[in-house]
Parts: structure tokens; sequence; C-alpha cells
């Protein structure tokens, strides 16, 4: 039987609730994936039940979205290059809690072109002679490759990531991967000097094509370079955000504020529904493309700003504004108490707030629940199978 074979049978298996056996050879070791070995419906149960049984006393919960495919849906895709004692070059992910480098040839939850070039980026390595960063002494070269991809558009970026700017034979070695690989649309080359756990380094150079790639979500086009904040499942994404446009209600004649607004996605998908779009982001990078993003797609009923959302809403609240619906997509850790203050100085109608962790959610809703709102519809989706993880879409609706 042909791997390829093997695989697709190990796939029905895990769908018809039958796996026996691993399906990757590094499970329980990397820590990416700790439901991989439960059968899907069985992943989809226990997130339903730890869902409910944090948000019971808010909220009657929903039933999950999940996926068709729960496999290779990550459009990030991450790799740290490291070296054997023997001088071989090696790839793949820090083992869970250390940074002991798990090698992996290819992951079942990512996109498999990303997964190729980074093999083959391995052997590019050997060939043009190119050392391996090692953390330990600070020496070497190599560090990291990041891979972007997009999913209806097919375009690729692929971040080269140094820890000094100068890449030997950078021509040539952008020529063979691009011979490898011709389906890559751009190749950045980001430095990262520091000893640090960070990813990216500040500085980047363009080595291919335009820096960035575009692709298509809920009908919009978006512009994504390697630092922004863009979720990493297309095809529950869609499914997420347009929960999130139905919760709000729009008719036409709202005032919206999107908080933590990243790159425009929501703000600027809301925004054929709305009167007017208030987007906010602390991240400079991120409202760039938010502005090239709303140009992209002719959008002008949305206005971005520069700045903390918690200190803009307040400030419009101290101005006698005010909003009708407040999106918010805050990061796993939740909001503080003095962001969600800013929120209810404004007295929006509704809250949608979409949650990529269930505890910090509770958490929130909670103080939102003190202070006037009620939560009224629960959607748990899945955006990240084979792990703990469940993202949320909640709509609040003032008292």
């Amino acid at each position: 039987m042909t791997s390829e074979k093997k695989f697709k049978n190990n796939k029905k298996n895990y769908k018809a609730k039958s796996a026996t056996k691993s399906l990757c050879p590094v499970h329980g070791k990397c820590g990416g994936c700790q439901l991989l070995d439960m059968p899907y419906e069985q992943q989809l149960k226990r997130k339903q039940t730890e869902v409910a049984k944090l948000l019971k006393p808010y909220c009657q919960v929903e039933k999950i979205i999940g996926m068709d495919d729960p496999f290779h849906y990550r459009n990030k895709v991450h790799a740290v290059f490291g070296h054997k004692k023997d001088g071989t070059v090696i790839s793949g992910i820090y083992q869970e809690g250390t940074h002991f480098i798990v090698p992996v040839d290819e992951c079942l939850i990512e996109d498999q072109r990303a997964d190729a070039i980074i093999r083959d980026i391995r052997g590019l390595l050997k060939s043009f002679k190119i050392k391996t960063y090692n953390e330990d002494t600070g020496y070497g070269l190599f560090r990291h490759v990041l891979i972007r991809t997009g999913y209806h558009s097919g375009q690729i970026m692929v971040v080269l990531v140094l820890g000094s700017p100068i890449l030997p034979s950078k021509n040539n070695f952008v020529k063979a991967l691009r011979k490898l690989h011709p389906e890559i649309t751009t190749i950045v080359l980001n430095v990262n000097g520091q000893k640090t756990s960070m990813i990216l380094g500040e500085k980047e150079t363009v080595l291919y094509g335009k820096g960035y790639i575009e692709d298509e979500l809920c009908g919009k086009t978006f512009r994504i370079s390697s630092k922004s904040f863009y979720q990493v499942n297309p095809v529950q994404t869609e499914k997420l955000y347009g929960k999130a446009i139905e919760l709000a209600g729009l008719t036409g004649k709202e005032r919206v504020i999107d908080a933590y607004c990243g790159i425009g996605t929501i703000g600027l998908i809301a925004s054929d529904k709305a009167k007017e779009v208030i987007s906010v982001e602390l991240n400079s990078d991120a409202v760039r493309d938010a502005i090239a993003n709303a140009k992209r797609n002719g959008i002008k009923n949305v206005r971005f700003y520069n700045n903390d959302a918690g200190v803009f809403m307040r400030q419009m609240a101290d101005a006698g504004e005010s909003a009708d619906v407040v999106f918010m997509d805050p990061p796993r850790s939740g909001s503080d108490e003095k962001f969600l203050s800013s929120v209810i100085t404004l007295h929006p109608k509704k809250i949608v707030y979409v949650s990529c962790d269930p505890t910090t959610l509770a958490r929130d809703l909670k103080y939102l629940t003190k202070h006037g709102y009620k939560a009224r519809r629960v959607i748990p989706v899945d955006m990240f199978p084979a792990t703990e993880h469940c993202e949320n879409c909640v709509l609040l609706e003032r008292k």
C-alpha cells in the first residue's frame, strides 16, 4: 500500500471513529495536536460540553460548527531550523515547554504546500552550505521559515528568518527555491539577531514579489503581510465571521465599532450592512494593511484609527458619542476590565464578542453581565481541529 493510500485510509478511520493508531509519528512530542487520536465527532462533543459547562450561568450554547475535512487547514506554517550533532539540517517544532526541536516532515493540520517547501529549503541549506542558528552559542545564520498561503488565491509567501541580514548567494538561493516551487509568489528576508523566543525580527527585505499575499474572505480581498494577524483556518473563519455579522443584525443604519480590528477583516466584511464602521487597532503595521484592504475593496464607510481601542472608546464617550454595535475579537487572554468598562461607557445596544478561549470569555461575560448586558446567543466554532482550543461567537444585548 502506498503512503498516500495509507494516509487516506487513516483519515477515513479517524472520521469514522475507529482510529486505533496515531496518525502522526510525532504526536505526543510536539504538543500541538492534543486531540489528534480522538475521532472528530468525539472532539466536537468534548468541546461542546466544555463550552456549555463554562458558559452555563450566562446563556444556552448552540450546536458547535465543525469541519467537513478537519485536516491541513492551517494557512500559516512555522518551522524552526537546527542541526544534529553530525551536522544534518533538521526542521520542525519545539517540543512543548522546551527549545528541543522535534523534526517534522509533514503535519496533518498544516497546508501541505507549505510542508513541501520547508522540506526543500532543508535541502537547499545543505547545497548552499548555509549554517543553521544555534540558540545556545548565538552562532549560525538560518533560524526559521514562516509560510503563509492564500486559500482562495493560491498565493504563497515564504519568510526566511536569519540571524543577520546577509544571505550567502542570495539571488541563486531564491532562484533555486523558485525553480523547485514556482507556486511561490513572494519571498521575504526577515532579520532577527536577538536571543529571543520571538520568531520575527523588525527588519525585512523583499527578495521576490510584492512582499505580501492576498486572499479572499467573505467576498472581500485582504492583503496579508508576514506580521499580519489573520485567522489560520480560512474555511472556518468564513463561518465564524458570517455568524458574527448575523448576530449583529445590521440593517444599514448602525454605527459600528470594530475593536482589535487587525487588518480590518470583521469591520470591512460588516461594512456592506452598516452605515458607518470605526475600526481601531494598536499595531501600526496592521492599520496600514487595513487601510490598503479598504482601498482594494472600494470601501468608503470605514475609518481606521491607530490607537488603543479602550482609550479610543472612552474618548468617544467623553465627547458624547455613541455606537450601536461593538465587535470585539481580543487575544486568547481576553479583555481586561479597563477595556470592558470603556465598551460600557459607549452604551452600545449590542456587543458581538468573538473569543478564542472559553475560560477568559466566561470571565468577561461575568463582568459584562454585572454591568447591564445579557448574553443572548453563543455559537461555538471549531477553528482548531485536533487541539483543545475552541472559538466562540457571542451576542450580548443591553438589558
